[in-house]
């Protein structure tokens, strides 16, 4: 599809994009310039100056903030999200994954934006949204909205299935994937593990110091392990040897990618029934959702019950990139319509 339109992706700068480990707004960002290139987007992606990409790379700050902790946080955003904006005349629509600060310079500037939200991270940024709500918002999932704010629509984040290589039988073991963090109930995890008699391996980035000396690290021995983050390579290892996926969020999820990224390797997940869980996993056909650690105890039972291969078929259908893209390119030409009618 070639289309003639200059798209602007603005990407976060707290790591690189693609993320090397963890960074779930830089993995989106980065497939959505991905996805709109192969299919003949004039795309420039705005992010750190080492990230890889098909498009044009535009960038101001070097390296992500996380990854160089020499660099200010603030001073990088403060480069870098401006930098779109003083260039916005060259585009036909900006996309941001920046947040709520880029929209502080949304009506500046002629060329409209779309917002991917990726999560409300606190009730304190809302006014900020509210303040802009006749703004362009796509939410990552049904369950992840604000009542009054103008939605385009919603789009369902994409992998690239390629990265994930098909497991067809995996093995006997429990793996949790994602930050450490009370938020995605690590703790709850290791609970089930221990109540079934199964290993755990617990890979990640710790986010929270004193949750994970407290609540994780006093439970590590031979049956549960702490890998730390690992790349797409060390994910594909643990994919390979799992029994299952263990994702009991304790606050409603967002989305969740590593839940497609375990179904696209085939692996079940047995997730808590919160937020966009129960729109990313069918119940009862790529995994299973529970109310609690004993109600997911019990779902390891069925484990046997699911089709690797039907785990696998979901996330191309609804989850791929190409997928997520086309979701895009509607969103794009029904904003870039209304933009001119309000023009």
């Amino acid at each position: 599809m070639t289309t003639g339109k200059r798209i602007a992706i603005l990407s976060p700068v707290a790591w690189r994009t693609p993320p090397r480990q963890y960074g779930a707004w830089e993995t989106v960002a980065g497939n959505v310039a991905e996805g709109l290139v192969a299919r003949g987007w004039d795309v420039t992606l705005f992010a750190t100056g080492d990230s890889l990409t098909s498009a044009r790379l535009h960038a101001v700050v070097a390296r992500g903030y996380e990854e160089d902790r020499s660099i200010d946080p603030k001073v990088a955003e403060y480069l870098h999200i401006p930098e779109v904006f003083e260039h916005a005349a060259e585009f036909d629509l900006i996309h941001s994954h920046y947040d709520f600060m880029a929209l502080a310079y949304s009506r500046l500037v002629k060329t409209p934006m779309v917002t991917t939200i990726h999560g409300f991270s606190s009730p304190q940024i809302l006014p900020v949204y509210r303040k802009h709500r006749d703004g362009y918002f796509v939410s990552i999932s049904d369950s992840d909205r604000l009542a009054d704010l103008n939605y385009v629509a919603t789009v369902y984040n994409g992998i690239d299935v390629s990265l994930y290589p098909f497991q067809p039988r995996g093995g006997g073991d429990l793996i949790f994937l994602g930050r450490i963090h009370p938020d995605k109930g690590v703790h709850l995890a290791i609970e089930v593990a221990q109540r079934s008699g199964r290993r755990l391996t617990i890979a990640g980035i710790v986010q929270d110091r004193g949750y994970f000396e407290e609540r994780v690290e006093p439970h590590l021995n031979e049956s549960v392990r702490f890998v730390g983050p690992v790349d797409v390579a060390g994910k594909n290892e643990l994919f390979a040897s799992a029994y299952a996926l263990l994702h009991l969020n304790t606050i409603p999820e967002r989305f969740g990618l590593v839940l497609a990224e375990a179904n696209a390797a085939g692996v079940p997940v047995i997730a808590m029934d919160l937020g966009s869980c129960r729109e990313v996993i069918g119940d009862g056909v790529t995994g299973f959702l529970a109310s609690g650690v004993e109600d997911a105890v019990k779902c390891l039972d069925r484990v046997p019950e699911i089709d690797r291969t039907a785990c696998r078929a979901r996330v191309v259908e609804r989850f791929s990139v190409e997928t997520m893209v086309q979701g895009y390119e509607r969103v794009y030409a029904a904003v870039i319509e209304e933009a001119g009618r309000r023009a």
